[in-house]
């Protein structure tokens, strides 16, 4: 086993290991405190974790869930990048592969998705479409940004049902 890299594979299909981060994806709400955040575990499973310790990466693959709060994320694979030590502060996660976010009614799916934490946003890529109840907006690229809750959409086409 190469120095500083942990491998671990489940031995069955569909088996999911899970693991606790904290501070890891998609952090807040518009209406949580900054305390309650630092507290608020995220969870995510897979069917495969890789972590490299010395490159500071854990590398999700396989049928990968983020859990934090009401948020969740889904993708084929999840790339986190973190500094400090044991992980304790998420940089940046790098999403591929059938990704959909949910939040409440709302869900965006793409190929792909880059969350950053600096101002604290998602990026998709990857022929994203947001839907919010019977409202879809569809563009090339979609940013959201987390604490303001709001969206921009490159090339957008938007369709709105009317509300009798």
């Amino acid at each position: 086993m190469v120095n500083n890299l942990r491998h671990y594979r489940s031995g069955l299909t569909g088996l999911a290991i899970s693991i606790l981060i904290p501070g890891l994806l998609f952090c807040a709400a518009p209406s949580w405190s900054a305390e309650k955040e630092e507290k608020e575990p995220t969870v995510i499973t897979s069917q495969t974790l890789t972590a490299d310790n010395k490159a500071r990466t854990a590398l999700f693959e396989g049928s990968v869930t983020a859990k934090k709060g009401d948020m969740t994320i889904t993708s084929d694979r999840m790339m986190v990048h973190y500094s400090g030590e044991k992980g304790s502060s998420i940089t940046r996660i790098d999403a591929d592969g059938h990704v959909k976010l949910l939040k409440g009614e709302r869900s965006v799916t793409s190929k792909a998705a880059t969350y950053l934490t600096d101002p604290e946003r998602v990026i998709f890529t990857g022929e994203p479409v947001a839907t919010d109840g019977d409202n879809v907006v569809k563009g090339s690229k979609m940013t959201y940004f987390v604490r303001e809750d709001r969206y921009t959409v490159e090339s957008s086409k938007v369709f709105l049902k009317d509300r009798k």
